[in-house]
């Protein structure tokens, strides 16, 4: 089959496969979920299990307040691994540790020791490495803006919306620590703070509702994050902003689960890594989303509950770190085996291994009738004729056969240049506003004609975003008439090339994404010296690239911002 704009038809062949895919998931994900749920005995009971297994291994307690938490999976008699933390019992040997009502481990004496875990009266056991009981000083970036974080201060809703709240600002979601400092110490005279009676300040007073709280109470008196907001004003309030590094990366255990039916449940651990080698815990101070509640919903401290058969993604979020997590509630699947399918390319190899790991049968080939009009659709926009499709069917040859054969006679008709030359230009913001009338016409020719080329896509678009001079001359600088400021080819070209969307980190970090504001002007930068003035015949633009503009500055610290391009 010869090939057409590659990228175009790779995109079209994994969409169609994609959708197949679904088509033959739906009847299987529809199906009722059980309200019959067994009862943790009555399932612990059933599932016979044979052997304990603790993860992580073996745990290192650095300072006293250090406190863990530990994932525990039960085999059963088949051989599946299965979530049975719940349930687990945690016995500590000594009293070098402590097991607290919420199942975190924190120390109590330096030393090695190990917990005892049982469940269902099988056992294993976890070393346990206590390297010291002294605490330090509680961090102003590692403690208290995640507890600002987890209660909700910072969010667009409250303090971090755009103009704050009721007088108030802190940046949303906590990404600027300075920022939020300096207007804690000093907004209001810094009577937020009463460092001799840590008790008595508003920082305290204010989320556990003490005095009038618009939001409601946030803290509650005596918890750990009131201790830990206490603890850090009995300090002194001190800034360690430019001394401590934020999270690096988040671990998400375990990365991916698979849930025997509706009802159960799996816990997840969250673990911080931050630059200087240290690692905490912080499963309580994290948020979590599922992207589909129908299938798996999950709680606050991180305890998901499966509600049917489906698949779905778990979202971490901590202080501007991220992280994804599968579940898959498999239900009953008796009776279920794999039948052997054509394999027609490697993308039919990666569905064909999803479907054996969700159980689910691949639909069936489609009918030639079918076929002959999805095609069409597909790559020319258009229905076929009725002489168009009759011809198809009464072709004798075998299926594959002739249907390889009508895809290599669309892709090179006129139709499917047309087809897809008005996608992209309407992708590209082909239009008079922005071109003129001589303009649109060039630049949608100069589509047209790399289609008809069967142009390379990175081809395509290094032309695009290195093109230069005269718009009439090289319509492909075209593309700078529509993103003429940094800030627009920023946004422009990472959600059109990288399918990323790039605004909302402009003004701050991305709420939900990985993406900084550093990001956002650093790649700026590579566009801010590319500049459009007239020409010389009317409607006509240049674009050219100079090197003695203003650069770019980051908004925040109004430093020079150097250029630099994402992945790396």
């Amino acid at each position: 089959m010869k090939p057409r704009f590659n990228f175009v038809t790779t995109l079209l062949v994994a969409f169609a496969i994609c959708f197949a895919f679904q088509l033959a998931a739906q009847s299987e994900m529809a199906r009722p979920a059980s309200t019959e749920v067994p009862t943790a005995e009555e399932w612990l009971a059933s599932v016979a299990l044979t052997k304990l297994r603790v993860h992580p291994e073996s745990l290192t307690l650095e300072h006293a307040r250090d406190g863990r938490r530990v994932l525990v999976s039960g085999k059963t008699k088949d051989g599946t691994w299965v979530d049975v933390t719940p349930w687990a019992v945690l016995t500590p040997a000594t009293g070098a540790v402590k097991v607290h009502e919420d199942s975190y481990i924190f120390p109590m004496a330096v030393g090695a020791t190990k917990i005892i875990v049982t469940v269902s009266g099988v056992r294993a056991e976890l070393p346990v490495d206590v390297k010291s009981m002294e605490a330090p000083p509680v961090s102003f970036v590692r403690d208290v803006m995640p507890l600002l974080s987890h209660a909700g201060c910072n969010n667009g809703t409250c303090h971090g919306a755009a103009k704050g709240k009721n007088g108030f600002k802190l940046s949303l979601r906590g990404y600027d620590p300075d920022f939020d400092y300096e207007l804690l110490i000093e907004d209001i005279s810094g009577r937020r703070f009463n460092r001799a009676f840590p008790e008595q300040s508003l920082m305290l007073l204010k989320p556990t509702s003490e005095v009038p709280h618009k939001g409601g109470q946030v803290v509650v008196p005596g918890s750990r994050d009131y201790e830990l907001i206490r603890q850090w004003i009995a300090e002194g309030a001190n800034s360690d902003v430019e001394t401590t590094q934020r999270v690096e990366r988040l671990e998400v255990l375990p990365d991916t689960a698979e849930l025997a039916m509706p009802g159960m449940k799996q816990q997840l651990v969250v673990i911080a890594y931050y630059p200087d080698g240290t690692t905490r815990d912080v499963t309580r101070e994290a948020k979590f989303t599922s992207s589909v509640n129908e299938v798996a919903k999950i709680t606050d401290d991180g305890v998901v509950t499966a509600e049917r058969r489906g698949e779905t993604a778990i979202l971490t979020r901590y202080e501007g770190a991220y992280s994804t997590n599968g579940i898959i509630v498999m239900g009953d699947r008796s009776g279920y085996k794999w039948v052997q399918t054509s394999e027609y390319n490697y993308i039919d190899t990666h569905v064909h291994n999803k479907l054996k790991r969700m159980k689910i049968l691949p639909s069936q080939l489609c009918t030639d009738e079918e076929f002959v009009r999805r095609i069409y659709f597909d790559l020319t926009g258009l229905p076929p004729t009725p002489e168009q499709a009759r011809s198809f069917l009464a072709d004798t040859t075998a299926s594959k056969a002739k249907r390889e054969k009508l895809i290599d006679t669309l892709v090179e008709t006129p139709e499917f240049i047309d087809h897809w030359t008005h996608k992209w230009a309407d992708l590209l913001q082909s239009n008079r506003k922005f071109l003129g009338e001589r303009g649109v016409w060039l630049f949608q020719q100069w589509i047209h004609q790399a289609i008809a080329q069967n142009r390379p896509y990175d081809q395509f678009v290094r032309d695009l975003i290195t093109a230069t001079g005269s718009t009439y001359a090289n319509p492909a600088a075209s593309y700078f008439r529509v993103s003429r400021e940094y800030t627009a080819a920023v946004e422009n070209t990472t959600q059109l090339f990288l399918g990323v969307r790039f605004s909302c980190n402009k003004c701050h970090d991305h709420p939900f994404e990985k993406w900084t504001q550093n990001q956002y002007y650093e790649l700026g930068a590579f566009f801010a010296d590319v500049n459009v003035k007239q020409g010389q015949l009317p409607g006509d633009e240049i674009v050219y690239a100079s090197y003695t503009e203003t650069p770019v500055k980051h908004p925040r610290t109004l430093a020079v911002v150097e250029p630099s391009v994402l992945f790396f």
